[in-house]
């Protein structure tokens, strides 16, 4: 029987839910419940490859990669006498081209960050380490020592013994039928053997996590695609050697990997054309260890590849095929932290590598359960980072686009363009006109840049310098000489209003609210441990009325943040994310243009720095904040959707005579990064306001969420604290964030956020490094495409330093 009453309680028994299990007992909760339907593993995990490496370009992934194989290799058969079979096989991610090679540089810059093992290798090593492969058109390729592959049942089952030697209840052959929220919060969870109460529930469904979702009103994007690999007969001549091949990534002409498995050959691929879903509305609940025909004529074309590269394969008989279903989110990164809009249900799923990824992914979900904060940067794992734009449809066409980039090169900025425009904004249609190149944040289509004449609007990918960096330089430099506007819809939009609307709100954030209507004030929301949740600009529009914005990918954070705080108080708060728009303008010729649109008073008197006014532009009544993220005279006009239209036109009309320009969020970004503004990369759930050096943001006479953490934070030495770096410019390549910071060759930090100043002429970084480098004039490196380079700390912001622009007339400014 099921006990009647539990702390937490998760649902699906793969490796997933197993490695929480086990993470949560390791946390110090042990009132846990696992739940499976049939057996432990018989899902998605049981017919997974089981293969883990350290090449990843994913900071957090890496993390949890480094903590997944000491896990897998040294600690978990250790602590369980389970056996996992551990292959330490070592792996070879394959180029062929000078892209594929500087993805691997780029690869090894953060890397050595995460103190990984890993070296290129030219095409003699390769052989040495791998005499049978045909390397014909192979540059060199990343060889990791210390990857392998694990048997995934014994791997789950080693962490469900372990989690059971903690306390943990492991309950097989119970199916959950249904998860419902009752008045007080506590979730009750209904089964075949009975019903259970508990504070916290867990969808670690895998292939059944969307319809499990649904039970709680909540629909969860992921879809089930198919993959294949197979396995040969017995290869002779691998029958004479005395050590294990290493695994072969061939992304190029494989899409995919071969290793030996046992005396054989393991062939697995993803291929490039006709994805196959499975189950998109409901995986049979009597699905157990279900595998599919193979698909040979899909796949055929990657196999006759892989036959080719491996010749000793090529005369082989395939004695088993697997292909079984594997679950996609639409972005291919696993869902794991807070269901949007549910206190306490928690998502564990999505997971298309749950083997490679899954311990150290619940390890931190653990950690978020038990002390409210992952130890490492969840937001490309949030699952709150799809809004209800996420529909069945887009989950689908997502996840297909998904599983044909599963081995395509991760450029830096990739463009996802299946499935758009997902919600454009008002303005979208003039900007398309314009030459806008979109991308896609919280569903919103923000402009990234914009072609010039004679250039096609079409994404420019590299991981070295393209044309695309004189066409943002151009756009970086029309705004500091001129003047630039900017389609800023995508910010998330909300308002706080009522009675208690200024007390609500103060008790919350660490900086003092905005003094009096048409003030502004920028804060930050805390986990009560202190941790960063987000950062964002509140404007006091009346007495009792507040505007709050963010960036695009907080939405549901910040919803659900100010809902879940919300007691008895008399408060509204309304979501205007989509509803309103809003478009910046910025630079030494904003006033004259603005002014030629309005009769409202512009002037620093009659408008200060960080103050709003409700303003007429276009015949429509605006409000108007002057606040510059691009450090310069500027102003942000809010408003809805079909005001802001007119407004924005309005401007434009009286900007052209001023050489007025449309830039985008590459810009933006260069930008902040010259005024030394930081940004999401930095302020995130890893660090404490004194850690990210925002201490002026903070009032310590007030009381707010996390400041107790917070002064606990201040009387301790800091663990890191945020830089700002110049690094030395090849003038070739800029970095991607993730990099490591070096001092005297040892790895002392790590960058969050890397990008050239235009307007200075330098490229320019914010990293996290030990708080005795931090100093100013200590000399540090950061490996950019695998090379180390000079840097140094700067203590003010590479333009403009006396921030004297944004408050007053730049061009007079200027003139002195």
């Amino acid at each position: 029987m099921v006990p009647s009453h539990a702390r937490v309680v998760i649902i699906g028994g793969g490796v997933m839910g197993c490695g929480l299990a086990y993470h949560l007992a390791h946390e110090g909760w042990t009132d846990v419940v696992l739940l499976e339907k049939a057996e432990l593993t018989s899902g998605s995990t049981w017919h997974a490859a089981g293969q883990i490496t350290h090449s990843t370009s994913s900071f957090a992934l890496g993390k949890c990669v480094g903590y997944n194989i000491d896990l897998y290799s040294k600690v978990l058969e250790e602590e369980t006498g389970q056996s996992v079979t551990w292959h330490g096989c070592g792996s070879l991610r394959l180029a062929y081209t000078e892209d594929e090679m500087d993805w691997l540089y780029q690869t090894i810059s953060v890397g050595k960050g995460l103190g990984f093992p890993m070296e290129m290798v030219g095409p003699d090593r390769i052989r040495e380490l791998h005499p049978f492969y045909n390397l014909d058109g192979v540059k060199a390729a990343l060889h990791t020592p210390d990857d392998g592959h694990v048997d995934p049942a014994g791997a789950a089952f080693a962490l469900a013994k372990g989690a059971r030697q903690l306390g943990v209840k492991v309950i097989r052959q119970c199916r959950a039928t249904n998860v419902t929220q009752d008045a007080s919060g506590e979730w009750l969870v209904e089964t075949e053997q009975g019903d259970i109460t508990c504070e916290h529930v867990v969808n670690a469904g895998g292939t059944y996590a969307r319809q499990m979702a649904l039970w709680s009103g909540y629909d969860l994007p992921t879809t089930s695609m198919t993959h294949h690999y197979l396995i040969t007969d017995t290869v002779p001549e691998f029958e004479a050697l005395d050590a294990e091949l290493p695994v072969v990534r061939d992304d190029r002409l494989v899409s995919g990997y071969i290793r030996m498995e046992q005396k054989s050959g393991l062939i697995g691929i993803y291929e490039k054309s006709n994805p196959n879903t499975v189950w998109e509305d409901h995986c049979p609940w009597d699905a157990e260890h279900e595998l599919f025909e193979p698909d040979y004529d899909r796949i055929m074309p990657w196999l006759e590849n892989a036959m080719d590269r491996m010749p000793v394969l090529s005369e082989l008989g395939i004695k088993r095929a697997v292909h079984g279903a594997i679950s996609h989110p639409p972005d291919g990164n696993p869902l794991i932290g807070p269901a949007p809009g549910l206190r306490n249900y928690w998502c564990c799923c999505g997971t298309q590598i749950g083997i490679g990824w899954g311990p150290g992914l619940t390890r931190e979900l653990a950690r978020w359960m038990v002390h409210g904060a992952a130890d490492i940067n969840m937001r490309e794992f949030d699952p709150r980072r799809f809004g209800p734009y996420a529909d069945h449809a887009y989950q689908i066409a997502k996840a297909k686009e998904d599983y044909l980039l599963r081995h395509e090169i991760p450029f830096p900025h990739f463009n996802r363009l299946d499935a758009r425009p997902v919600k454009p904004s008002a303005l979208y249609d003039d900007l398309n006109a314009a030459g806008a190149v979109f991308e896609e944040v919280f569903g919103h289509e923000r402009p990234r840049w914009f072609a010039p004449e004679g250039v096609e609007a079409k994404d420019i990918y590299g991981f070295r310098r393209t044309a695309l960096h004189d066409i943002v330089g151009a756009e970086v430099r029309a705004v500091r000489e001129r003047a630039g506007i900017m389609d800023i819809s995508a910010f998330s939009k909300i308002e706080v209003s009522g009675p208690d609307a200024a007390g609500f709100l103060d008790a919350l954030v660490p900086n003092r609210l905005p003094s009096a209507p048409g003030r502004i004030a920028l804060t930050h929301l805390l986990t009560e441990g202190g941790r960063i949740e987000l950062e964002m600009t509140i404007v006091r529009l009346a007495e009792d009325r507040f505007y709050l914005v963010c960036a695009a990918f907080f939405e549901q954070r910040l919803a659900d943040y100010l809902t879940f705080a919300r007691a008895a108080q008399n408060v509204t708060i309304t979501n205007r994310s989509t509803e309103w728009g809003a478009f910046a303008l910025n630079g030494p010729l904003a006033r004259e243009i603005l002014s030629a649109c309005t009769d409202a008073d512009l002037s620093n008197a009659g408008f200060p720095w960080m103050t709003a006014r409700m303003i007429r532009v276009g015949g429509h009544d605006l409000w108007a904040f002057r606040m510059s993220y691009a450090g310069e005279l500027g102003w942000e006009i809010h408003g809805p959707r079909d005001a802001i239209l007119a407004g924005f036109r309005a401007v434009r009309a009286a900007g052209k005579a001023h050489g007025l320009t449309n830039y985008g969020s590459f810009a933006m970004n260069a930008m902040r990064m010259e005024k030394g503004f930081k940004g999401a990369g930095e302020l995130t759930n890893e660090v404490t306001l004194p850690e990210a050096d925002v201490m002026r943001f903070v009032r310590m006479d007030k009381a707010f969420r996390g400041k107790t953490a917070t002064e606990t934070a201040l009387s301790k030495p800091l663990r890191w604290t945020c830089a700002y770096l110049e690094v030395e410019d090849d003038g070739t390549s800029d970095g991607n964030g993730g990099e490591a910071v070096l001092s005297e060759g040892r790895q002392v930090g790590t960058v969050s956020s890397i990008a050239f100043g235009h307007a200075v002429g330098k490229l320019l970084a914010f990293a996290y490094v030990k708080a005795d480098y931090a100093a100013h004039g200590t000399p540090l490196e950061v490996v950019v495409m695998g090379t180390p380079r000079r840097a140094r700390i700067l203590t003010s912001p590479a333009y403009d330093p006396e921030n004297a622009l944004p408050r007053t007339d730049a061009r007079a400014v200027a003139a002195q």
